[in-house]
């Protein structure tokens, strides 16, 4: 090798040793920006990130605050209905105890109904050994004149009992007032009337349970009359007609009486 070639390649080495750091160096600053790079890559990605997640928390909160207020309207509604529940349940009530107050008041009218209907409708009777039907009205004239009669009220009894045969004159009562009129007459001294409703009564009803006593009866106002004539052949006619009578025994007394 020649000694300018030995120069020419030390030159080289030269060179080449002196550019060795320098590469060195810019490998490094490559390594450096790639970091950074990948760092600025990190960091806008986690930038990206924290921008997506601030938007999903975002839209969670917006979410909560809808569902809070649906919450709210919801817990808003049940107290609404709770009122409106409370109210239909005081109604439901409030017309269960009118409808048992109407059903009460339908039950007494029902009843009223039944007693007025039971106080028109005939009533048996059975009096003097004979059994038929009166209506109230009838059956409560009846009973005011025996009322007043067996008080020693004469006058009014004889009054009811002359009005019960003008207004009731096919009652079953006809023939018992008839008796009973006749007895309030003779209470009242007046024979005359008392004979005729007696006799009267006897023609009528001849089978009467009470015709035994009426005779003896008509016999006894006849003599007060002094007409003793006549209350013995009213006697006479009570014995043939009726002498098994407990009034027939009375009459027997009565005739000898008079004879």
């Amino acid at each position: 090798m020649t000694h300018r070639h030995a120069w020419r390649v030390s030159a080289l080495a030269l060179a080449l040793f002196a550019a060795l750091p320098v590469r060195a160096a810019l490998f490094e600053d490559e390594d450096a920006r790639k970091a950074i790079l990948d760092l600025r890559g990190r960091v806008s990605q986690g930038e990206d990130q924290r921008t997506q997640l601030a938007a999903t928390v975002k839209q969670l909160s917006e979410q909560i605050q809808q569902l809070q207020r649906s919450l709210l309207d919801l817990n808003n509604q049940n107290e609404q209905l709770r009122s409106e529940l409370a109210r239909l349940r005081g109604q439901d009530e409030q017309m269960l105890r009118d409808l048992s107050e109407v059903q009460r008041k339908q039950k007494d009218i029902a009843q009223g109904v039944d007693d007025r209907m039971r106080r028109l409708e005939p009533q048996p009777v059975s009096l003097d050994g004979r059994d038929f039907t009166a209506d109230p009205d009838e059956k409560r004239a009846h009973d005011e004149a025996m009322a007043a009669l067996r008080a020693g009220e004469f006058e009014r009894a004889s009054s009811q009992m002359q009005a019960f045969l003008k207004r009731y004159p096919a009652s079953g009562y006809v023939q018992s007032v008839r008796y009973w009129l006749g007895n309030a007459q003779y209470g009242q001294r007046q024979y005359k009337d008392a004979i005729a409703t007696f006799r009267g009564f006897v023609t009528a009803a001849p089978d009467h349970l009470r015709a035994p006593e009426a005779l003896l009866a008509l016999a006894n106002c006849q003599a007060e009359l002094k007409d003793n004539k006549s209350a013995k052949r009213t006697l006479e006619e009570l014995l043939k007609a009726y002498p098994k009578s407990e009034a027939a025994q009375a009459g027997r007394e009565r005739l000898l009486a008079l004879k």
